[in-house]
């Protein structure tokens, strides 16, 4: 089975270069971060899942043209993580979070704010 990607990047160093082990992937309902060299470990969250998104630049990244996406997610193994130093990050973001509001209304998550570990998104079997 073939995954379409919507956006692939590869996290970037100080000066704006992908010369590190970390990809990110984003299809329209999930996110995959894949990092490592000699073991691979693959993470992914459900779209439906980000509660909230926030964009930081330091002056360096500004400088090079890169960004840091803060995710804040409901998923129980992910919790809240980095998309670090990655080109266009605004772009980026919006992206993210229009797919991230299409996978809510799709799956029928409501924008309360969810409380405690027992937070039920519904499971993807649920349909």
């Amino acid at each position: 089975m073939e995954t379409n990607f919507i956006w692939k990047e590869r996290k970037r160093n100080a000066l704006g270069l992908p010369w590190t082990f970390t990809k990110y992937a984003l299809t329209d309902d999930r996110l995959f971060i894949t990092s490592g060299l000699l073991k691979t470990v693959e993470d992914e969250v459900r779209l439906y899942r980000i509660m909230d998104l926030s964009l930081s630049q330091t002056l360096s990244q500004k400088i090079f043209g890169i960004g840091t996406i803060l995710v804040s997610s409901a998923d129980k193994s992910m919790r809240d993580f980095e998309i670090k130093n990655i080109k266009k990050p605004r772009d980026v973001k919006e992206q993210l979070s229009k797919l991230v509001e299409e996978n809510r209304d799709k799956k029928r998550v409501t924008n309360r704010e969810f409380m405690g570990e027992d937070a039920d998104f519904g499971d993807d079997d649920d349909r």
